[in-house]
């Protein structure tokens, strides 16, 4: 992809176009990512497959979003942005639509592994857009509006998924993205001039350390999303996907700092405002990815609502962000943005504490006004954290920048997934430890309970001793839901410290203010 001098370029309605295409492209790949959750059930029941099985779908569609992220920068160059951004959603459309005809769990597998690649290449794509066809004053705009589709994205997958699968039946979530899809392509074909193509590359292009990427990062992706269902290192699976991630990412990184032409330029690391901002994107992607996780398990489990309901929940983070979104931007050009990151995990971490203090009694009024606070911080910590990535980032690098910063927030959402995941497990068998030591017979309370309960059975069953078991079987059932309550609850609390840690970090980047695109001294 050819880059110009900041502000060279003319920006006219075309390159607008081509951005919101391009952005279009990007809320499309992130949707896909959760949008089978809730459509799990009727998906594996029609292909004869288990959970465990099931979970792979998700599972491999993540390690192929990953993989395919680094690659991007290397693909625009050698085809050019419009041909690169075409080809690349036909393919993840055509995807899209076989996982909607699989006839079995291994075709879905695969296709859904593909259809992650060509979306991962989507994510960083519009970023790069963004930064090389706009001037400074005019990114954190459209910085803004491409954050917003990364946020609201994941939080709207599970709740669009439920609602298609009850209305058309589960291959509708896959068929939907010909919707956005055609707009996205009709954008970029419109917006874009072609551009001259660099199949030469092809021949420097470093196999082994993208084999050693592609084999890295997929294993530790399939390390992190299927550690707690085996039991982590108790499993020789895991702990040869462990080895496997280590040894293929030393040999990516090893290559590229070697070579004189990396695909992707990890050199950008040790830029003090580059390793800052991917650290705290990473800290906000636990936040992003993890609150997302957590909030609809509760909901469903403890709260027993439906994919509708809990949609009705999660969509309060909705219009706050949008009104948010371009207030951010505009406080980012006035702002040292180091401020306004602060204050944006400041909301972020209060909304996880708020949800850290949930009871079984907790339901869609008690939630709305975390959901707000966390949608009013969200977009004040991602604009910020964007413009802390790019700044002060040569034309050459701006694709790799890109690239590496949009992996480190995956990664970290899938480290802050895999950790809340093994947490509430933990923290589950460790609470119903400890309320069951005082839920005994020698307790006058637990005696009036197990009474009131056995009574009630007895009235519809009329034999004792099976009253007697319903009783002791609903009095465990309650103790269980609330150790569930207090994991949960834990969960929100681990993210908030997460978050609120993060903010140290953030005072070690330059102070960015962003008018011009350029930064004053500290």
């Amino acid at each position: 992809m050819s880059t110009q001098p900041d502000g060279a370029a003319p920006v006219t309605g075309r390159t607008w176009l081509a951005i919101g295409a391009a952005i279009l492209g990007v809320f499309m790949a992130v949707l896909d990512t959760q949008i089978t959750n809730a459509s799990l059930p009727e998906i594996l029941g029609s292909l004869s497959a288990s959970l465990e099985e099931g979970s792979w779908m998700s599972t491999t569609y993540l390690a192929a979003e990953v993989v395919a992220i680094p690659l991007t920068g290397f693909f625009l160059r050698m085809f050019g942005a419009r041909t690169f951004i075409l080809i690349n959603t036909w393919l993840f459309l055509i995807l899209s639509t076989l996982c909607g005809l699989a006839w079995n769990l291994e075709s879905m597998i695969v296709f859904r592994a593909l259809q992650g690649f060509f979306g991962g290449a989507l994510i960083p794509t519009a970023m790069t857009l963004i930064i090389v066809s706009l001037p400074p004053a005019r990114r954190p705009m459209a910085l803004a509006w491409l954050m917003l589709a990364s946020t609201l994205a994941p939080t709207l997958g599970p709740t669009l998924g439920g609602i298609l699968t009850e209305l058309y039946s589960w291959p509708s979530i896959f068929y939907i993205n010909w919707i956005p899809g055609v707009l996205m392509l009709a954008g970029i074909a419109i917006g874009l001039d072609p551009q001259k193509k660099h199949l030469e590359l092809l021949e420097k292009l470093d196999w082994l350390g993208i084999a050693g990427m592609i084999v890295g990062l997929g294993a530790l992706i399939v390390f992190l999303e299927e550690g707690n269902r085996k039991d982590w290192f108790d499993s020789d699976f895991i702990r040869i996907m462990a080895l496997v991630a280590f040894g293929g990412i030393l040999m990516w990184l090893g290559s590229q700092l070697l070579r004189p032409e990396p695909f992707v330029n990890v050199w950008l690391f040790g830029r003090r405002n580059f390793w800052v901002s991917s650290g705290v994107g990473a800290a906000a992607g636990v936040g992003l990815y993890g609150s997302t996780f957590v909030l609809p398990l509760f909901l469903a489990q403890v709260a027993d609502y439906n994919s509708r309901q809990i949609g009705e929940v999660i969509m309060w983070m909705g219009l706050p962000q949008i009104i948010m979104t371009p207030l951010a931007a505009v406080l980012a050009k006035k702002i040292d943005n180091r401020i306004i990151c602060t204050a944006g995990l400041l909301l972020f971490a209060g909304s996880c504490f708020m949800n850290a203090f949930m009871t079984a009694e907790t339901g869609y009024d008690q939630l709305i006004a975390a959901q707000v606070l966390r949608a009013l911080g969200q977009p004040l910590v991602i604009i910020a954290l964007s413009n802390m990535a790019i700044h002060a980032i040569e034309p050459a690098n701006l694709s790799s920048a890109s690239s590496l910063y949009n992996m480190t927030r995956v990664l970290g959402g899938a480290i802050g997934t895999a950790v809340l995941s093994t947490a509430i497990t933990m923290r589950e068998h460790l609470h119903f430890d400890r309320i069951g030591e005082t839920v005994t017979l020698y307790s006058e309370a637990t005696r009036e309970r197990i009474a009131t309960l056995t009574a009630a059975s007895l009235q519809q069953s009329g034999d004792p001793a099976l009253a007697a078991q319903q009783a002791l079987a609903s009095l465990q059932a309650v103790v269980r839901r609330e150790a569930y309550v207090m994991a949960y609850s834990d969960s929100f609390f681990i993210i908030g410290s997460v978050l609120l840690a993060a903010i140290g970090l953030v005072w070690l980047a330059d102070r960015i203010v962003a008018p011009n695109g350029k930064s004053p001294g500290r």
